[in-house]
């Protein structure tokens, strides 16, 4: 029986490999068509067609791939890399295509560096995997149909150069299913390793500024479509209602930094207030000498008290629940990572301030990246200036972080409680406090981040950014799940 038909669409603008791809997919029976999409004067082939635009996913490509495909499906190239594949993967993609009733098919694969192979795993699609760095690998198979019809239903009268494949993404996820096959179906050629470092926070760079604009505008419209776009919900916020012995309080959850923890409280004892405050250390069972160093501290400083929760096995928010929950919480906490500090003495007089000016249960600083020197590396100052006042509870679903530090109003966190892991729990109650209640931003730098090799987000496993990624997903999805329902009670 003849498998159905593809046609491939391929982007070429920064890379010569774009043209590899050709000979490689030129081979195929299974390929009727191929098509390069392109900011270059490019003559067409027998061997291949091209679409011009100056922006390979924008929504004007959307709809020239609609209009020029006319086989059963769709065959995207969505990287400038050199990509293998053969007939015999493109049959397996058609196949669990036609048995699952999936629109969009997404792949693992094979990563090849310096002629060595490995495994490229990526991660099922959630409600909530709505972030637009999602990472769909290199290729995505569609079904022409549904591609149509999303690109007929959603692109009318809009306008994206940069975000048109990201809504039409969000389209099929209404419309369709996006289905990934945990099987490695091609190949990668990568000739130099990428910058990790600096990808992270890419899109950060003012240079991409238009870009994320057109990513929230989708996002946006998404929400509102799923009913899960709030306006903004001022609860009504009372900072006297309890009383407290401490203004504030700075939260250290720690294990094992000996070589930074002293730097750390160090920061936090030299702050200058108009207030009382003081230092809660959670120690979380430390066993290369931390511990006794913060012994040694807080017998020298009434202000630094050292909690060793009686549990041994609470990850990062249920040490920072031990904290929140302790009789000398102050009415504020914020937040201090054990190998970071504050920038100067007025950091938590600022965010503080900001408390009582903005009403708000939650605020969200900035900071600067450095190496464990304290020497500056890019793309220096991080503040999330994506984060408005109008939509930036919204927003947040979008994007993979709020900003540090973070700050929060006592009696609201413990009420909602952090979730005990040892990632995501801070964007999750930055999620869960935004649904009711207003966040301030300070968006000038009063925070030193560092990178080194002793962070836990350090030169980790692919496996381990899935799982990260992966319930960050989960937490989005709870997420617009809350949201949903307080949209119906509203409705």
């Amino acid at each position: 029986m003849e498998r159905k038909k593809i046609t491939v669409f391929i982007p070429y603008f920064k890379s010569e490999n774009a043209l590899k791809n050709i000979d490689t997919f030129s081979k195929s029976k299974l390929i009727e068509k191929i098509y390069l999409i392109s900011d270059k004067t490019i003559k067409p082939t027998e061997k291949y067609d091209v679409l011009n635009s100056n922006y390979p996913f924008s929504s004007e490509v959307m709809k020239m791939i609609s209009h020029n495909a006319d086989t059963d499906f769709i065959l995207l190239i969505i990287s400038e890399s050199v990509v293998h594949i053969d007939d015999k993967s493109l049959n397996r993609l058609i196949l669990i295509a036609e048995q699952n009733n999936s629109g969009w098919l997404y792949t693992d694969f094979y990563l090849n560096i310096k002629k060595v192979k490995t495994h490229h795993p990526l991660i099922d699609y959630q409600p909530g995997s709505i972030r637009d760095d999602f990472n769909f690998g290199h290729i995505i198979l569609i079904k022409t149909s549904v591609f149509k019809s999303a690109v007929k239903n959603n692109t009318e009268n809009i306008k994206y150069n940069f975000a048109g494949l990201y809504g039409l993404r969000l389209a099929f996820s209404r419309e369709s299913s996006l289905k990934r096959i945990p099987e490695p179906l091609y190949a990668v050629e990568v000739y130099e390793t990428e910058n990790v470092k600096m990808k992270m926070f890419e899109y950060l760079d003012p240079q991409n500024w238009k870009l994320q604009l057109e990513m929230e505008a989708a996002a946006s419209d998404h929400l509102k479509r799923i009913s899960a776009f709030l306006q903004p919900r001022i609860n009504t916020i009372k900072f006297d209602e309890q009383l407290f012995e401490y203004e504030a309080t700075a939260v250290i959850p720690v294990k094992n930094r000996k070589g930074t923890i002293q730097e750390a409280v160090e920061s936090a004892l030299l702050q200058q207030t108009d207030f009382k405050f003081n230092i809660i250390v959670v120690d979380n069972h430390s066993n290369d000498g931390t511990t006794e160093i913060l012994k040694t501290i807080s017998l020298k400083n009434k202000k630094v008290f050292h909690l060793i929760p009686q549990r041994t096995d609470l990850q990062i928010g249920g040490c920072w629940n031990e904290a929140i929950n302790h009789s000398l919480c102050g009415r504020f906490v914020v937040q201090l990572d054990s190998d970071d500090k504050y920038s100067d003495e007025k950091t938590l007089q600022k965010i503080i301030d900001k408390f009582y000016l903005e009403k708000c249960a939650m605020v969200i600083g900035s900071y600067r990246l450095t190496d464990f020197k304290l020497n500056e590396i890019p793309p220096g100052i991080i503040n999330h200036k994506e984060w408005t006042n109008e939509n930036g509870h919204n927003n947040a679903l979008r994007v993979n972080g709020l900003g540090a530090p973070r700050a929060f109003f006592t009696p609201v966190v413990r009420q909602i409680q952090f979730h005990d892991v040892s990632y995501g729990e801070d964007y999750a109650m930055g999620l869960a406090v935004c649904r009711s209640y207003k966040i301030g931003r300070i968006f000038e730098p009063v925070y030193i981040c560092r990178r080194w090799e002793g962070n836990t987000d350090s030169s980790i496993t692919i496996e381990k950014q899935n799982s990260n990624n992966y319930y960050k997903d989960f937490i989005r999805t709870q997420d617009i799940l809350a949201r949903q329902k307080l949209n119906q009670k509203s409705n």
